[in-house]
């Protein structure tokens, strides 16, 4: 009979432990409170509609039952009436119990539950009454669903700003390390938990992710070396079974130049208005893509995200995969009860199953067909093209026509996908996508970059600017052969060409406009006033024959030529007619000598010696001949 009573103990002790540690209700395993003090337990449970509305109790354990001791129907034990409290958060998980006025015989097991009886969820939970002053410092409990994550807080002080700083699992025998700052980690926990410094000196955060329910246990954080010397602080995790657990790939093989997709879950009820993806590092994670609209310069043009708020995701898509790209990466989000799930990137061998021209080069103005070819296994597949934002890349499916200007079409006999633009402008310009598709579960992307350059001239030529482009690269030349030929080398996203083309000319012609219509209105008044004057000259004048020149000679002019040394009638006596301009000198009287006593007429301006001088050039050059034959036979007449 002994034993058959210690079996059927042993039986009965071991399904206790069994239905407490697969138990979802947690709390602390023990509390302690001074002798007329207070406690408070916290306990934790699933916050799903049934748990929130049943009952809460707080009872305490005897041989034979669990006696109640508090409850939130209202119930309070006659000894405990004034000194017990219960309070329930069912919006965060947990209840709260708190006792005043302890008393020695206070102590002793207990437990906190739900449900009407403590067979179902509960926990087992020791008080301890001490008569000394000091409290022994109790474990943080941390309350986990299975492949959510937690974020542990401790603080030593500037004593410890240089100090190691460590986080390890207790064992029976000792605490192994899971991370530390001199650059030690637990290969299981790899990708998955991060320590991080915080700005105030001596103290850090740690970060578990992707926790598994073997994760569930106590833990140190503490500064300095365990077992040896600073300080350390307990921390208890309890990791709980979630009836729903959102399914999580942990692990993705990318082929080089191929695209991988994540599937990150968040609470759509709950308010969460930052998301972000990033990349881990052993004390920090790389912040690459949020759904503010950052993202990191390097994955520019190659990675997306979709946030879909109605079933609680959202997806990262990451093309143009290359062997940096592998390590471990983070679904984040601002949400306290969030899971942050870690994802383990490698980059295999193989091909991508999406084939696009690498990089396509072609002149603004031009019609162009881009082709995406997929295998027989995405037949059944919508199959889409879409142009990159770092906001998000909109599909558009087969058939549609896209506000931009271009359609999309696809070849199911061929299994070709093809972007059609009937004229490409510089507008067009960036990252086009082609993808796959399959309910409303985005799958592989292949990504090429569209470089629009120039403009066509009416005679069909290609006017290649010489300027730089927007983002300052030079812009190679395109021959007219070639226009919106593929290249069969990627291309870096240069700037478009011939924008700046575009603008420099219009504000030039806005500047030559400003210049020249006050130049004309100036030449228009200076041809008005020479119009006018010339009128007034003319309506004095004769029309003259000189030799081949027809010209316009006033004849008061002839009254003072021989003002400018072309005397009239020079070196002649009586009516005889003698050289023009010989070599003698001769003194010639140019009057009467009535006239000779009166005083000569004032020259005329500068301006009418000059035309003058040269009128009676043009007047005697028709006789020039005759004048020499004079000039042989009147040689010695002075």
């Amino acid at each position: 009979m002994g034993l058959l009573a210690i079996i059927f103990l042993l039986v009965f002790f071991h399904t206790e432990l069994a239905i407490s540690a697969s138990s979802p209700i947690f709390g602390p395993k023990q509390v302690t409170g001074l002798l007329g003090g207070s406690v408070t337990v916290k306990c934790f449970y699933p916050r799903t509609s049934v748990n929130r509305h049943s009952r809460k109790y707080w009872c305490k354990e005897s041989t034979r039952q669990c006696s109640t001791i508090i409850s939130s129907n209202g119930f309070v034990a006659l000894d405990y009436q004034g000194r017990a409290s219960i309070t329930d958060f069912p919006e965060n998980g947990i209840f709260i119990i708190e006792i005043a006025g302890l008393k020695r015989r206070d102590m002793g097991p207990y437990k906190c539950g739900i449900g009407f009886n403590d067979r179902g969820l509960s926990f087992r939970v020791k008080l301890d009454v001490s008569e000394g002053s000091i409290v022994p410092e109790e474990a943080q409990l941390f309350y986990v669903e299975q492949q959510g994550s937690v974020t542990m807080t401790c603080a030593f002080g500037n004593q410890y700003t240089n100090a190691n700083m460590y986080l390890c699992k207790m064992t029976k025998t000792s605490c192994s390390t899971i991370i530390d700052t001199q650059g030690n980690i637990d290969p299981s926990f790899k990708g998955r938990v991060l320590l991080s410094k915080l700005p105030i000196p001596g103290s850090f955060s740690i970060t578990m992710t992707q926790l598994k329910k073997q994760d569930s246990g106590l833990y140190l954080c503490g500064a300095g070396t365990y077992g040896a010397e600073g300080e350390s602080k307990k921390l208890d995790v309890h990791v709980f079974e979630e009836a729903l657990v959102p399914k999580i790939q942990p692990v993705l093989n990318g082929v080089r130049g191929g695209s991988v997709s994540v599937e990150c879950h968040y609470n759509p009820k709950e308010n969460v208005t930052v998301k972000y993806w990033c990349k881990w590092k052993q004390y920090e994670c790389i912040q690459i893509i949020s759904n503010s609209g950052h993202v990191q310069d390097s994955y520019e043009g190659r990675i997306v995200m979709h946030d879909n708020p109605e079933n609680g995701t959202y997806t990262i898509l990451l093309n143009q995969l290359n062997d940096e790209d592998a390590g471990y990466y983070w679904c984040m989000t601002n949400g306290e009860q969030e899971r942050k799930s870690s994802t383990e990137l490698n980059i295999v061998e193989g091909k991508p199953n999406l084939a696009v021209d690498n990089g396509v080069q072609v002149v603004a103005g031009s019609p162009l067909t881009v082709s995406c070819s997929y295998p027989c296994k995405y037949a059944n597949y919508e199959k889409y093209w879409c142009k990159w934002k770092n906001t998000g890349c909109d599909p558009i499916v087969s058939i549609e026509r896209d506000p931009s200007g271009f359609t999309v079409n696809c070849n199911k006999g061929n299994r070709v996908l093809t972007l059609n633009f009937d004229q490409i402008s510089l507008a067009d310009q960036g990252w086009y996508w082609c993808g796959i598709r399959h309910a409303s579960h985005y799958g592989e992307t292949h990504a090429i970059y569209l470089q629009v350059q120039g403009v066509l001239q009416n005679s069909g030529d290609v006017r290649n600017p010489s300027e730089e482009s927007n983002d300052g690269t030079d812009v190679p030349q395109i021959k007219p052969e070639n226009r919106g030929v593929p290249l069969n080398e990627p291309k870096e996203a240069a700037g478009v060409g011939g924008s700046a083309d575009s603008h420099g000319d219009s504000k030039s012609s806005t500047v030559l406009l400003s210049v020249l219509i006050p130049v004309g209105v100036i030449f228009l008044l200076l041809v008005t006033m020479f119009v006018v004057v010339k009128y007034r000259f003319f309506k004095h004048s004769d029309l003259v024959s000189v030799g081949s020149y027809r010209t316009n000679i006033s004849m008061t002019d002839f009254e003072n030529a021989r003002q400018y040394g072309a005397k009239d009638n020079i070196c002649m006596e009586g009516a005889h007619e003698t050289q023009i301009g010989g070599t003698n000198d001769c003194v010639i009287m140019t009057g009467s000598p009535k006239e000779e006593g009166k005083s000569r007429k004032k020259k005329r301006g500068s301006k009418e010696e000059v035309e003058m001088a040269y009128t009676t050039f043009l007047l005697n050059s028709e006789n020039l001949e005759f004048a020499r034959n004079s000039q042989e036979q009147n040689s010695g007449s002075c």
